[in-house]
């Protein structure tokens, strides 16, 4: 290659010089007002093309590398709430120390307390030692407390929400957030409507130019379909929807995603995933508790709107589903809302559901009270603590296969679980004493509390009959995996501060959910009160009739 200018060969000192000719040009185009059309028979270069950068360690394909948020803040309000203190910030700390947080990370706290910023990180600091998931550490602790602010104030406090946007443009400056704020709305549901118009009066839900600003709503959404469209209005007029995110922890936790993963990664499963193979499916959800001091909030709301509405009826959609075109929002959004639209409730609601109130009785050797003696609760009140119902999927994959969807509260043990259970063989060669200890086969996700899967099916007996009774075959995270699983709102604050709205309900989905579910609380109003089912129990009997009206029964979790 022939030399140029001082060893520069000639090629890189015609490229230089053509860098040199478009600068001038532009520059003198610029001066003029002219549109660039590019020289030297080059693409035109604009000034976006010149600063646009790609981080390589940022692209999707690459599984070396953890998905760490870019630069970002979260604003709590209701941060001293029972929520907060026990799963928000102890998830943001754990998130932190795994390194999966930007350094600048800003945590803002809002709420009725006449705290100072030091009172605020100390009441952090108190949360994370009692109920962080990781082990504490004091560099972590340090950098994360730096960017904590805390606002007093009311949420009609124009003055507060003033400091509050105070705040947000000095952490911008100090600790490098870019503009970027998720406001996370832990406080009642009633105050969703004036915290998102304050943001919207304050110039808050406004992102800057190359920002975001997202919202993110507890549950419940409502408390029947009119409410729930009306708070869509009110929560879109603010945000537009893809920047709304609505909590549903239960996505958040990884058996629920390996749901997913289960049926749809694998030949074994899908196949018979229908209603050529399947019985019944049951979706449970129990727990070991009463309401304890939540007599305000739950009496009047129940255990069919808390639970049905949202957990249960999100969990039926993600069983149901057919396959997604692509693992984003967008396509399970799709195929959720078809399922969604597909259910069909009992013709007689009154034989199809059932509703109860836990009685006194026995809890883990301790004697309770019953719902309607609990601190708090009118001995008249008819809100249900127990639900059951059977519900059908009209499509050509669950035609004719019933979902039987329960919750309850002072049941026999916490636990929720997915059950499909299967029917049984066509035919036997084996004569009735050999298999009167053989059930039906099933795939039993178990969502909590000991994450895992369970494959039950028949085997032989060891001995010299032929006896056949049920084995299991389990998975379970613990003792597959070296990494416990993270908590699910780790999960779910992160994908919020990604912008990944993959395992977050969409507002029509939570309108779809409560045209299935106003009908059976609409039926319960008029008829009757609930039935009474002893504590420590599973649940009332005439949940139990329910089923076997089908010639099925409840599982034993």
């Amino acid at each position: 290659m022939s030399e140029g200018i001082e060893g520069i060969p000639q090629t890189a000192e015609q490229e230089t010089k053509d860098t040199k000719e478009e600068k001038e040009a532009r520059a003198a185009q610029e001066a003029a007002g002219v549109e660039q059309t590019g020289v030297s028979g080059h693409a035109p270069r604009t000034e976006h093309a010149d600063t646009h950068f790609e981080n390589p360690l940022r692209d999707p394909r690459d599984r070396r590398l953890p998905r760490i948020a870019g630069p970002s803040g979260l604003v709590i309000f209701g941060v001293t709430g029972d929520l907060s203190r026990k799963k928000l910030m102890p998830a943001v700390y754990d998130l932190a120390n795994r390194g999966l947080l930007p350094p600048g990370f800003s945590l803002v706290g809002f709420a009725r307390r006449d705290w100072e910023d030091q009172d605020f990180a100390q009441v952090v600091h108190d949360a994370v030692r009692e109920h962080a998931r990781t082990p504490f550490r004091e560099e972590v602790w340090q950098q994360l407390a730096e960017g904590m602010r805390f606002i007093p104030g009311d949420f009609d406090d124009d003055t507060a929400f003033k400091q509050l946007r105070s705040a947000v443009e000095e952490l911008d400056a100090s600790r490098g957030t870019s503009g970027n704020y998720a406001f996370y709305l832990s406080v009642p549901p009633k105050f969703f409507p004036k915290v998102v118009q304050q943001l919207k009066k304050h110039k808050l839900a406004s992102a800057p130019e190359g920002s975001w600003r997202r919202a993110v709503i507890e549950k419940p959404f409502g408390h029947d379909l009119r409410s729930a469209e009306e708070l869509n209005a009110i929560v879109h007029d603010v945000f537009d929807p893809e920047q709304v995110f609505r909590i549903d922890h239960y996505l958040g936790k990884e058996t629920v995603q390996n749901l997913l993963a289960l049926r749809f990664a694998n030949q074994m499963f899908e196949p018979i995933w229908n209603r050529s193979y399947v019985d019944h499916v049951q979706i449970t959800m129990a727990e070991d508790i009463g309401i304890g001091g939540r007599a305000g909030y739950y009496d009047g709301i129940g255990a069919a709107r808390d639970v049905i509405q949202n957990h249960l009826l999100q969990l039926m959609a993600l069983t149901a589903m057919e396959e997604p075109a692509a693992f984003d929002a967008a396509s399970l959004l799709t195929e959720k809302l078809k399922v969604l639209k597909a259910v069909r409730l009992p013709q007689e609601l009154g034989q199809g559901t059932v509703r109860g109130q836990y009685a006194a009785g026995w809890q883990g050797g301790t004697k309770v009270r019953g719902y309607l003696e609990e601190d708090g609760i009118d001995p008249s009140s008819t809100t249900d603590t127990y639900a059951a119902v059977r519900l059908q999927v009209d499509n050509r994959r669950w035609a004719g296969v019933p979902f039987y969807l329960r919750t309850g509260k002072r049941l026999g043990r916490r636990v929720t679980e997915i059950a499909v259970v299967f029917q049984r063989a066509p035919h036997s060669p084996f004569d009735s004493s050999a298999t009167e200890e053989l059930g039906s086969n099933a795939i039993v996700i178990r969502v909590q509390p000991d994450e895992g899967m369970t494959v039950r099916f028949g085997s032989k007996v060891p001995g010299t009959s032929m006896e056949i009774r049920d084995v299991t075959m389990d998975f379970a995270y613990g003792e597959s995996f070296t990494e416990s699983s993270p908590e699910a709102y780790e999960r779910l604050i992160l994908d919020v501060l990604l912008g990944d709205a993959n395992l977050f309900p969409r507002h029509q989905e939570v309108e779809e959910s409560w045209k299935i579910l106003d009908p059976i609380e609409q039926y319960w109003a008029t008829h009757g009160r609930p039935a009474q089912y002893a504590s420590g129990s599973w649940g009332p009997e005439e949940a139990d009739e329910m089923l076997a009206r089908d010639g099925r029964s409840w599982r034993r979790p």
